[in-house]
């Protein structure tokens, strides 16, 4: 084994030097990097040298083609989390490497080529004005570790938005998108297991099955995940309903995509993620035609018919518990004055963690009390008995007011209003694939909007997904400009 890895190695390195390419010093660097391959191949374990192998390949591959590294960091989103690397009290996985890889591929690439002058896409200045809100915030906060990593990510999404803008074009899009689709269908099918096999802490046992939450670790952000692919599947399979085989063939893998996906979050029992993607599934349902604007009216008939039997009392209590148990604690209340019990508990925790947000930002108005700081300086702001931080405020708005103030705020929200003129723009502008593309984008952006009133999708990752979702939209206008242009012609 060990003379047929050598000999894996030595091969390409005698065509390498046959060719008299190594006077590029681009050259030297990779043929230096084959030796050294090859010497690890043959003194590492089999196990670790094969993974050495897949790895160094697909480096390889993403320093060729910086898109390949962009398809790999979809399926690192889910399932990147796996395997992390505690760094300077920051973890670094697979995503955050892909990152940098694909960012560094692309950059040495243009610089290569002399070219280095990428087009900007349309949310580039927003994005820029509350990275520049947040660093805003930072000076007199509590940590400026937490303060960094956030404005890293925020660095990250800038980055992956320009980058994926600037690579993809028509045929590396539709690539790109059954990705998506297929990562969203694993990551739906290993919470499928989790809630059939109860395979996950007791905590999430559910009567007689278990909360689905993938490689989350909470079921709310799983669920988070799997709504903003889901309203993508449903625009494509409402797209594809034409009589010929092959519209069957996509409207048939689409639509059971969907539904596996929208089962998935069912199992999760995140009600944010429910009326999320309720949300998400009438902005498409009502955009994408009357026959399923008309379709998605019968189903809030049939959900506000569910909410009647069950204040008869006609269905199952767990699940009339779940849908009902909330809307009390809709208004504003002081929750210091609530009674605490095992129903409860939950809506209760999460308003405690509104409330405090909520104070922050009343106490620092304008810069807030610094970008991710909000869980370092919560213990000064908690309510007992929910000493606990959990991160973030459980509202994103709410969180962002709290952590850069009014002024990010307002930049956050500039932000998100230029995405959805971006993804109407995309909608008007364009046909076929590339329409039904952007109005599933569309609804992304809305599940987002709602199911952030109840959480912070802008975590595990997620937010590398969305970056690359807001940079299909210039790239289907592009698409449809450059169809016209050439029609014209």
């Amino acid at each position: 084994m060990t003379n047929l890895l050598l000999w894996l190695i030595i091969a390409p390195v005698k065509a390498f030097l046959s060719a008299r390419t190594i006077h590029s010093w681009r050259n030297v660097l990779l043929l230096l990097g084959l030796l050294g391959g090859g010497v690890a191949l043959a003194l590492l374990p089999l196990s670790l040298a094969g993974l050495l192998a897949v790895g160094s390949i697909l480096v390889v591959a993403t320093l060729v083609r910086p898109e390949t590294g962009l398809y790999l960091l979809v399926i690192a989103v889910p399932f990147g989390s796996v395997r992390e690397i505690a760094w300077g009290g920051m973890t670094v996985g697979l995503a955050e490497a892909l990152i940098g890889l694909v960012l560094l591929a692309w950059l040495a690439r243009m610089f290569a080529r002399r070219q280095v002058s990428p087009v900007l896409p349309p949310l580039t200045l927003p994005l820029l004005i509350f990275l520049g809100a947040g660093l805003l915030s930072l000076p007199g906060a509590l940590s400026l570790k937490y303060g960094l990593k956030e404005v890293i990510k925020w660095a990250e999404v800038l980055g992956l938005y320009v980058f994926v803008a600037n690579v993809l074009d028509r045929r590396r899009a539709r690539v790109l998108v059954l990705v998506i689709l297929l990562t969203g269908v694993a990551a739906a099918l290993e919470g499928w297991y989790q809630f059939f096999t109860r395979s996950g802490p007791e905590g999430f046992v559910l009567f007689r099955f278990m909360r689905a939450y993938g490689t989350f670790e909470q079921p709310n952000p799983y669920a988070g995940y799997l709504g903003l692919i889901a309203p993508l599947a449903l625009s494509l399979a409402l797209g594809s309903c034409k009589g010929s085989r092959h519209g069957l063939t996509r409207f048939l893998f689409y639509g059971a995509s969907f539904g596996c996906i929208v089962a998935a979050v069912v199992m999760s029992w995140s009600r944010g993620a429910w009326i999320g993607l309720a949300a998400a599934v009438g902005a498409v349902s009502a955009v994408r035609s009357r026959q399923a604007a008309a379709a998605f009216a019968a189903l809030v008939v049939v959900g506000a018919l569910i909410l009647i039997l069950s204040s008869f009392q006609l269905l199952p209590a767990v699940l009339t518990q779940r849908l009902t148990d909330f809307l009390p604690y809709l208004r504003p209340f002081d929750v210091r004055g609530v009674e605490v019990t095992d129903a409860n508990f939950a809506v209760v925790e999460r308003m405690a963690h509104w409330q405090a947000g909520w104070q922050m930002w009343v106490e620092h108005p304008w810069r807030g009390v610094g970008l991710g700081n909000y869980e370092p300086i919560y213990p000064a702001y908690s309510i007992p008995p929910w000493k606990e931080p959990l991160g973030h405020a459980h509202n994103y708005y709410l969180n962002v007011a709290a952590e850069t103030g009014l002024f990010g705020l307002l930049a956050y929200l500039v932000l998100w209003g230029a995405a959805f003129r971006g993804a109407a723009r995309a909608v008007g502008q364009t046909s076929g694939w590339e329409r039904s593309v952007a109005i599933g984008v569309l609804g992304v952006l809305v599940h987002l909007s709602v199911h952030n009133f109840f959480d912070n999708l802008f975590v595990h990752n997620m937010y590398v997904h969305i970056a690359i979702l807001l940079a299909l939209l210039p790239v289907l206008t592009n698409v449809a400009d450059h169809h016209e242009n050439g029609a014209a012609v």
